[in-house]
């Protein structure tokens, strides 16, 4: 798969903490640092304003769509992790019933975490790491997750400054509970809407794959770089292989 050819360049040996890393970084490199942060936000900025005014009209429709679907909140709001764990209010369009039990998914995700297993396997043999049946999931909520709708009110969250368009994707605290030190390198980084585990295969990537994933896009992030997933994330999102 795609992902492969990634991974395999990906160092994961022990690294200093971030507290010694800073001590004994130069002003030349906290520059650097501070010009690639200025530069990410700006892309953030300019590319958001822009996809809620040209989507807006879109937007309304979605919202009133999940309106007459089903009762409940056209949002739906958790709490995640941000960067070096800071808990934030994270927005979606609302995609399931009003108060669906997540006890099997709560299961699911600790267990492919813990042990890596796949929910099930596909019609093609391979196997598949998410609920492909889900009870909890509206008419509506199957569709716009399809082509990732769902994730636009995340739009928010880059405007407030909690999350960047690209970036790895911000954990649960239960999900965060059960995850091993190496893991959590993850979350040294901004987290994001969209990132090499989406445009490199997604549901049919493994946890721990998909942490490298993260770990390898943080060790060589470039604005090139996030221009890139942006743009390999179009066809993705229009093919459906958003779910």
């Amino acid at each position: 798969m795609k992902y492969k050819s990634i991974v395999e360049v990906i160092d994961l040996g022990e690294t200093k903490s971030a507290e010694t890393k800073t001590g004994a970084r130069g002003s030349s490199q906290l520059f650097v640092e501070a010009k690639a942060f200025l530069l990410k936000r700006a892309l953030d900025l300019i590319l958001t304003s822009l996809i809620l005014i040209a989507f807006s009209p879109w937007l309304f429709l979605i919202m009133l769509a999940i309106k007459i679907g089903s009762p409940g909140p056209v949002f739906y709001k958790q709490m995640r992790l941000g960067e070096r764990g800071k808990p934030f209010r994270f927005y979606k369009f609302r995609s399931m019933y009003v108060n669906a039990d997540d006890a099997e998914h709560r299961s699911y995700v600790k267990n492919l975490i813990k042990a890596g297993n796949p929910y099930e396997i596909d019609e093609n043999g391979k196997p598949l790491f998410k609920i492909s049946d889900d009870g909890r999931i509206t008419r509506v909520g199957e569709l716009i997750r399809k082509y990732s709708v769902d994730e636009f009110p995340q739009l928010l969250n880059v405007l407030r400054g909690e999350m960047s368009l690209v970036g790895p994707r911000p954990p649960l605290t239960h999900e965060y509970k059960d995850y091993s030190d190496w893991h959590k390198k993850r979350l040294d980084g901004i987290p994001g809407i969209t990132g090499l585990w989406q445009v490199s295969g997604k549901n049919k990537i493994p946890f721990e794959e998909m942490v490298k994933l993260d770990i390898h896009y943080l060790k060589n992030w470039s604005l090139w770089l996030d221009i890139k997933i942006i743009l390999r994330t179009i066809p993705v999102m229009l093919k459906g292989e958003g779910c």
